[in-house]
């Protein structure tokens, strides 16, 4: 599953803990982080810690891979077609 933003994430943890029939203060304890930052987490807030991402993704026999975002099928890339540098002018 591809998650771009904080909201897909939260999506990712709730869908997962319910899945496991978990509820949110057994995840909060059993991750080691507050049932506060779980519900902010699970409700898509963007200021979740990595660290504790990480450690409540473990806890869900979850993992994290990072690639390179490529283009769908037919959406472009401006900056590939006209060969931009990302802003950087020099």
């Amino acid at each position: 599953m591809r998650i771009a933003n904080a909201r897909d994430l939260g999506l990712v943890v709730r869908q997962a803990r319910q899945d496991r029939g978990q509820t949110q203060a057994a995840l909060a304890v059993a991750a080691g982080v507050s049932l506060r930052w779980l519900s902010n987490l699970e409700a898509g807030k963007a200021t979740a810690e990595l660290g504790l991402v990480l450690r409540t993704l473990d806890e869900l026999g979850l993992g994290l891979d990072v690639f390179p975002v490529k283009p769908e099928p037919g959406q472009l890339d401006l900056d590939d077609l006209f060969g931009n540098d990302g802003g950087k002018h020099g």
